[in-house]
């Protein structure tokens, strides 16, 4: 590690109260756009209306609870090390997947997320479960699997921020002569430049910040052309969100939980990878028993913390990747500084009056900087591949995957009409299941890499990095 970025606080140093909340303040700053845009998105996809703002709040509380729990590893759950917490983006399509059911089947907001924070509560414990036997999960989750289905999901999510960056679903589906005008793609393509330009300045804050200057300016310019409407501010009627377990419900779908799982069995790598990151640039130890409880306690804090947010009314959580970087910037890796971030986050996340003030912002200003996350998703995706040996094996369980997964992206003409014809609840499954390329490329990856074995694809050529490498970088947190 170069000089500049040597420790000034390790790991159980304790920092001054200025220092602390100086780091804190940063590594916020570098999540809270990624803590909250997955419910942004959700919210105006599926309609949820005035109930956005109580949910960006909750998402809001719970990762400060969520990076509390990481920071001070109670009981042996968390790190013990600066893990910030946020909603992860792996889970937008088959949250929206799962949306979608209970909107076909006549349900309003409350059906809507009862379903959803259901099937999430009772994933958690996929992943809660997994925590414990990382170590015997490698010919099943290897980096071949899990790179095919990250770059499936930001692939399928651009075309969410695409949307997004024409005005959104809800123009598109009841006004579409205003769908795609000249103000709605120039207002995204302006937020899309102003981040590229950001990226690209020598000041390392103003990089770090890129992505809340391009909002923030698409914001401002929106303001002028009269785009914003604060009439959602004065709906919220509380002073402060109260968590409350289980407001919509608690409701249960075998077809929405699904493609779930399969997202908390990927995540699971790659929180493991995200934590050897960390553990990297904190100067801990990258393998050992030390260094195995660590990932083993990390992964069971996502787990859990993803439980926390499904009870109270968000969505699931993960490690975010792009707080490594500010610990290497800041020098600061003490475990304390989690807990300040903790507390500012649960700060922020008791006013709903900041997530009323969010839900203002035009689709076109959140597609225009979405659009370049979910690209980053799906480029996270084809850097785990990169690693992987591409043998004749690899190859074809690579082209078969993306062959079906892309297939359903592109063709979902196939899976309705197959749907259709085979008719009744078999039918249904089927649409809801395999309708969603994430699952449909998901289940092929394991399937086939499980069926293709033959030995001599191994003989010539190394093999692939296991879980635990520091050769993948967490793809759903990697934004």
């Amino acid at each position: 590690m170069s000089q500049k970025s040597e420790l000034i606080y390790k790991l159980n140093d304790k920092p001054g109260a200025k220092e602390s909340i100086f780091a804190a303040l940063q590594h916020v700053l570098a999540s809270f756009i990624g803590i909250i845009t997955p419910t942004l998105i959700i919210g105006g996809v599926l309609g949820l209306g005035s109930e956005v703002p109580y949910l960006i709040s909750m998402a809001l509380m719970v990762s400060g609870v969520g990076t509390i729990i990481q920071a001070k590893k109670p009981m042996g759950v968390g790190t013990g090390m600066i893990c910030v917490q946020g909603t992860s983006f792996a889970f937008l399509s088959s949250i929206l997947a799962a949306g979608f059911i209970a909107k076909a089947n006549g349900g309003g907001p409350d059906e809507i997320l009862s379903l959803i924070f259901g099937v999430c509560v009772l994933g958690a414990f996929i992943e809660i479960g997994l925590s414990q036997f990382l170590g015997k999960l490698k010919r099943i989750i290897t980096p071949l699997v899990t790179g095919t289905v990250i770059t499936i999901i930001g692939i399928s999510l651009i075309k969410v921020g695409f949307i997004d960056l024409a005005g959104g679903f809800w123009l598109m589906q009841n006004k579409p002569e205003f769908f795609a005008s000249f103000e709605n793609l120039s207002l995204g393509v302006l937020v899309l430049v102003i981040i590229i330009m950001a990226n690209k300045s020598s000041n390392q804050w103003v990089r770090l910040s890129s992505i809340i200057i391009g909002m923030f300016v698409g914001f401002v310019v929106a303001v002028f052309l009269g785009k914003v409407n604060f009439s959602a501010m004065s709906q919220v009627q509380s002073i402060i969100s109260i968590p409350v377990p289980f407001k919509y419900g608690f409701s249960f779908d075998i077809a929405a939980f699904i493609p779930v799982a399969i997202i908390y069995l990927i995540t699971a790598i790659e929180s493991s990878g995200d934590i050897t990151a960390n553990c990297m640039i904190s100067k801990e130890p990258i393998k050992g028993k030390s260094y195995m409880e660590r990932i083993k306690g990390g992964v069971l804090g996502d787990g859990i913390n993803s439980m926390i947010a499904g009870v109270f009314n968000t969505f699931p959580n993960t490690t975010f990747s792009q707080n490594n970087g500010v610990i290497q910037l800041t020098g600061i890796a003490s475990r304390h500084i989690g807990v300040w971030i903790g507390i500012i986050l649960l700060v922020l996340g008791l006013f709903p009056h900041i997530g009323a003030l969010l839900r203002t912002i035009p689709n076109s200003v959140l597609g225009g900087a979405t659009l370049i996350m979910f690209g980053t998703v799906a480029v996270a995706g084809i850097k785990i591949l990169s690693q992987v040996n591409l043998n004749r094996r690899n190859m074809l369980v690579l082209a078969i995957s993306f062959g079906i997964g892309l297939g359903v992206l592109l063709a979902p003409e196939v899976i309705n009409t197959l749907s259709t014809n085979i008719g009744g609840d078999l039918g249904k499954i089927i649409k809801n299941v395999f309708g969603s390329s994430v699952t449909a490329g998901g289940i092929t990856a394991i399937i086939a890499s499980l069926v293709i074995t033959k030995a001599e694809d191994y003989d010539a050529v190394p093999r692939e990095p296991s879980y635990h490498q520091d050769t993948v970088t967490p793809a759903s947190s990697a934004i």
